[in-house]
């Protein structure tokens, strides 16, 4: 509803530097109506925010001289005012291009005034405030000095559309982070300096088509997705769409999960991602200091403009971001820490009580990183805290392509890469590589290739064509993996290999039975959505090849985490120690989409000795919890244990938490033992069949263990007398009797 009111002066030089008309509260609703449309003529109208004073009598509008003349009104002139309501979708100014000169001509100076100290300030100045193109105003910075900006360009965010663009408009309501670019007005003597500088084209406060390659991060679009999601979606929109829906904002993230898997670069990119404050990365140890009062002091400071800011501006505040590497150290559960300052203990409650406490912000976001979220104090996980806790994980296939084209790219684009280089390949054959992992094999493949261009003589010569002939091959990358990198969460092939040395000798019918069982197994592992943990028990006499069938069924399930967890990797443990080192094999497998386990020789990990008897509990505790626990959603374990003894662990209640159990069969009968050593081909036929007739119709029992040193002992005499030795050996270690 329009009316017709008088223009007037503005009463104060103070309310002259708000760009704002200055109206009497009687004549505006003014919890509705913050801005006001005046028409001079049928074809001039122009948009004011406006602001109270008591000394404005009812029924006139204000105006700065600026104004009036940008408006050509002039004092006592009848204008024509109406309320006016801005579009928070399609009138939420995303960027701004103003013209800089000094007010007053007189006082220039040959200062440099910093454009990104100018765009907080303006900021803070005219938030929540109208703009058009071509208006003039005047504005406060740096000691009370009088500049005046004349607006050259304004653009809208569109968020009607969902996609985020900006698009040119005449007219528009300024927000908190918003982009600001600072231009010198013709012939003026104003020296800018900043980022802010220049004129900037125009983007959104938030890019949704943000080039993750062009970042350096590969593999983690989803978790960026989620994130964004979570955390930024919000800010997008104004501060009184926020109000209206009653919400807060997201005050922190947590990103935890492996070394190396991206989780300190993703949260550097955040902050590019955002314009908003420069980002304040800390590390977690920096905060920590000998003095008393110190650390916590640290924290403060860390808040301190954030705090300053929302005072003045209050939810029109913009956005500090503060980011805590390695968070665990600063962090830890309080009461975990056996000292006499408790420091850790104020640390953590001085950091929650700025993130969420009496005197809340909600213009900040305080980003952790940590390998170890067990760590930290539980109090800081719930919501209103670090409430988005996103796993950083390896890479999947996927993600080991996008992360390998990174790094060759420069290679690439310099003609170093040979044509041979099939990154698919490569990325198959990188299972459970973190980021940084596969970083360090391109640099090992590249170290490869250069040191075929150095000739080791007596001394170190560098061949004059390696410029043009430095290339890196698919055969350098081939080595690296063989020789330079493992991935810290894969496959230990090495130590798997040692087991099945001598290879599995198919004896007989009980073999092929455990292989085909396990192989079962293996597929359930794989396929089945109900059961993600698959434990499997190998029970038998000592020596009759336990640990080399494991390790061969694990060898065969291909998964790309295998591990063997062995008491001779643990003699000299505490029990505490043990328990720890156990458990730590089953966290590390839990990273991994698929992993295997091989718990070698259970009773041994149990301490357990017939006289007595003795074991640890605390021990068989821990196995029995870890054997149920599920491993985490989209993650599948199996686990193979091995035993000689299936008694005591059924006495111990612990044969019940595997679900399925196998026995392994020692050589009894003679056709096995012919069978098994032409597997080793250790006799020629005749011999073969010379033992076939001496074990017959005799007691034979023997594991394949004991069998291969019986053979190779035999070996070493005269071959006239090898078979008559090995026979003799065998009924000497009651292994063969009548």
């Amino acid at each position: 509803m329009s009316k017709t009111m008088k223009a007037g002066k503005c009463p104060t030089d103070d309310l002259s530097l708000t760009n704002c008309a200055i109206v009497c509260d009687k004549d505006f609703d003014l919890g509705r109506v913050k801005h006001i449309e005046v028409r001079t003529s049928p074809a001039h109208h122009f948009i004011f925010s406006i602001l109270p004073h008591s000394s404005i009598a009812p029924g006139l509008v204000a105006f700065n001289a600026l104004q009036r003349k940008w408006a050509v009104i002039t004092l006592n002139q009848d204008i024509e005012v109406r309320p006016h309501q801005f579009n928070p979708k399609t009138d939420t100014l995303a960027n701004m291009v103003l013209e800089i000169d000094f007010f007053i001509k007189k006082n220039t100076t040959t200062d440099p005034y910093d454009t990104d100290k100018m765009a907080v300030e303006f900021l803070m100045q005219f938030n929540q405030r109208a703009f058009s193109v071509g208006q003039e105003l005047a504005f406060s910075f740096v000691d009370k000095k009088l500049l005046v900006a004349k607006v050259k360009e304004l653009g809208a965010l569109d968020l009607g559309g969902g996609e985020g663009k900006t698009r040119p408009v005449m007219v528009g309501v300024t927000m908190p982070n918003m982009m600001l670019s600072f231009e010198k007005a013709a012939n003026s003597p104003i020296n800018l300096t900043g980022k802010s500088k220049g004129k900037q084209s125009h983007q959104s406060i938030i890019n949704p088509e943000w080039n993750f390659d062009k970042m350096g991060i590969g593999g983690l679009d989803k978790e960026f997705s989620a994130i964004f999601r979570r955390a930024f979606a919000s800010r997008v929109f104004p501060p009184e769409v926020i109000e209206q829906l009653g919400m807060k904002h997201c005050r922190g993230i947590l990103l935890f999960g492996p070394p190396g898997t991206g989780k300190t670069l993703m949260a550097r990119q955040i902050g590019k991602m955002l314009n908003a404050r420069q980002p304040k990365i800390i590390n977690g140890p920096e905060i920590l200091d000998k003095y008393v009062g110190e650390s916590e002091a640290k924290i403060r400071q860390l808040f301190a403009e954030a705090e300053e800011e929302e005072k003045r501006m209050g939810p029109n505040s913009g956005l500090h971001i503060i980011i805590f590497d390695e968070i665990d150290a600063i962090c830890k559960s309080r009461g975990s820490v056996a000292a006499t300052s408790a420091v850790h203990d104020t640390v953590v409650n001085q950091l929650l009580s700025k993130i969420d406490g009496v005197d809340q912000l909600n213009n900040i976001l305080i980003i952790g990183m940590t390998n170890r979220k067990d760590m930290i104090d539980e109090a800081l996980l719930r919501p209103g805290r670090l409430e988005v806790q996103m796993e950083i994980g390896l890479p999947d296939e996927n993600g080991r392509t996008q992360i390998l084209k990174i790094h060759t790219a420069r290679m690439k684009e310099n003609n170093k890469l040979e044509r041979d280089v099939d990154i698919m390949e490569l990325a198959a054959g990188t299972k459970n590589f973190s980021g940084a992992e596969i970083e360090g094999l391109v640099r090992a493949a590249t170290s490869t290739a250069m040191n075929r261009l150095v000739k080791a003589e007596s001394k170190v010569v560098i061949d004059p064509e390696a410029t043009e002939k430095l290339k890196v091959t698919m055969n350098d990358f081939r080595n690296a993996l063989l020789t330079d990198c493992k991935p810290a969460f894969g496959v230990s092939s090495e130590e798997l290999g040692t087991y099945v040395s001598n290879g599995i000798i198919s004896w007989g019918e009980a073999v092929r039975r455990v292989l085909e069982n396990g192989e079962l197994l293996v597929n359930q592992t794989k396929v089945s959505e109900r059961t993600p943990l698959v434990t499997l028990l190998l029970e038998g006499a000592p020596g009759c090849g336990k640990t080399a069938l494991a390790a061969q069924i694990a060898l065969n399930s291909n998964f790309p985490f295998m591990k063997i967890c062995t008491p001779e990797t643990m003699v000299g443990f505490h029990e505490a120690a043990k328990v720890q080192a156990i458990k730590k094999v089953f966290d590390d497998a839990y990273k991994s989409q698929l992993s295997c386990i091989i718990l070698d020789d259970i009773e041994r990990l149990l301490d357990y000795v017939p006289i007595g008897p003795r074991f640890s509990n605390i021990v068989l505790q821990a196995l029995l919890v870890l054997l149920k626990k599920l491993p985490p959603a989209g993650r599948k374990l199996m686990v193979i244990g091995t035993t000689s003894r299936k008694d005591v662990l059924s006495e111990m209640e612990m044969l019940s938490v595997f679900g399925a159990t196998v026995h392994v069969s020692t050589i009894s009968s003679p056709e096995c033992l012919v069978s098994c050593l032409e597997g080793l081909a250790a006799f020629d036929p005749k011999e073969l069949d010379t033992v076939a007739r001496m074990t017959n119709n005799k007691k034979l029992w023997v594991g394949v263990k004991k069998l291969l040193v019986f053979v190779e002992m035999a070996q070493q005499i005269e071959e006239k007398y090898r078979v008559s030795k090995f026979i003799s050996i065998l009924e000497e270690e009651g292994c063969l009797t009548l």
